[in-house]
């Protein structure tokens, strides 16, 4: 079934549109924007994640993405970051529950039925784009930001044979050690810790996975980013690829913080990175 197309708008040389369709990994409606460069399709794509209390909108708005993207010809995605909508669980946290899906699959009460955000990237939004956009399924990189820094490491590991690139921009890269990631990962995932460990990016690289399918692993992190000692922890992922010989390009870049101005600085060279690996 074809996606409902919400808004569209002309931008940069090309088209930004907001759409929703069902999900049946979430079991609810999902929503997604598509910018897509003018030109002849299929167009190389990049998958934005975004961070916690986001939706689809947040990048979308403010990242600053679409002129680099023209000029690139490349098409970007960014979709929501949790199922919504009356019956979908929820917690007064912002941390936890809707705008905080953590792109991986609950298997705990309340949030087992509609929390499967890993299903949903990897296979439900695969196939609407697939299916409905003049996007090349076989180029696709993955980007992220926060959360969705985590959620772009840990699915690119785990599923190297859908994306061909990867990069982050202050990721929460080992969610087993920080109070976030274990606050989410208890809720969702239980308190069997060992399961955890499939949804650690850094927990990931240590064992080997995906080793060799990606050049480089480019991630930019602002040293004055309020969460960067407590929750993000880059030392964990710079560690774990040192010791399997995986080429990490960490950029530690003084005086930015964790917002959208950040992203907006260096968005320009995430996307120039993705583009020369989708050819």
């Amino acid at each position: 079934m074809a996606p409902e197309t919400l808004e569209t708008h002309r931008c940069f040389s090309g088209t930004l549109g907001i759409h929703r369709h069902a999900s049946a990994a979430t079991g609810t409606p999902m929503r997604f924007s598509v910018y897509v460069p003018d030109g002849k399709g299929p167009f190389p794509a990049v998958i934005f994640l975004a961070g916690l209390t986001c939706t689809e909108e947040n990048f979308t708005v403010k990242a600053g993405a679409y002129a680099h993207a023209a000029k690139l010809g490349l098409a970007v995605v960014a979709p929501d970051t949790s199922p919504r909508g009356e019956g979908v669980a929820d917690d007064e946290a912002y941390d936890l529950g809707q705008g905080a899906g953590f792109y991986i699959d609950a298997t705990e009460k309340p949030w087992a039925p509609h929390f499967s955000m890993e299903s949903y990237i990897v296979r439900d939004l695969q196939t609407v784009l697939r299916e409905n956009f003049p996007i090349d399924a076989a180029r696709l990189g993955i980007c992220g930001h926060s959360m969705g820094g985590h959620g772009a490491l840990t699915l690119a590991l785990k599923h190297p044979d859908l994306f061909r690139s990867v990069s982050a921009f202050a990721p929460i890269v080992s969610p087993t050690r920080c109070p976030w990631g274990e606050k989410a990962f208890g809720a969702y995932l239980g308190p069997d810790r060992a399961s955890w460990a499939a949804h650690d990016a850094s927990l990931l690289m240590e064992s080997g996975a995906a080793l060799g399918r990606y050049d480089d692993i480019p991630i930019d992190q602002g040293l004055a980013d309020n969460f960067l000692e407590k929750e993000l922890k880059p030392e964990f992922l710079e560690a774990a690829c040192a010791a399997v010989k995986q080429k990490l390009t960490l950029r530690r870049q003084p005086g930015h913080d964790h917002s959208y101005y950040f992203i907006q600085t260096f968005i320009g060279d995430h996307l120039a990175f993705h583009r020369e690996r989708l050819d």
